[in-house]
């Protein structure tokens, strides 16, 4: 048999895996990478690039989790915020809302 704390850190690690998907290191990387630098978070292209990913990771834990309607009704507000996110960046500055588009591989 398993012992009880053995079995309860193996438990924390499993639920971590799957908690931490998005933890502050890869935040980072997502704005050095898409934003001006890694401390400036507010930039359109940073958020987009973000929510893009988290998205996606979403969309996966559906694909395996049907009847998760709260983890649904998450996505379809995060898409809403990632397409008002664009559409504020296509009245801005048309040449970076094409970059991004081009450089995330989305639709339009």
């Amino acid at each position: 048999m398993i012992e009880r704390e053995s079995c309860g850190a193996a438990i924390v690690s499993f639920i971590k895996q799957f908690v931490m998907y998005l933890n502050p290191e890869v935040k980072k990387t997502f704005f050095e990478k898409y934003g001006k630098s890694a401390t400036d978070t507010g930039t359109s292209e940073g958020q987009i690039a973000l929510f893009s990913f988290r998205i996606t990771h979403l969309t996966e834990h559906l694909k395996s989790n049907k009847k998760d309607f709260s983890t649904q009704r998450a996505l379809i507000q995060m898409v809403g915020k990632r397409r008002s996110l664009l559409d504020y960046l296509k009245r801005k500055d048309i040449e970076r809302y094409r970059a991004i588009i081009k450089e995330l591989n989305l639709r339009k």
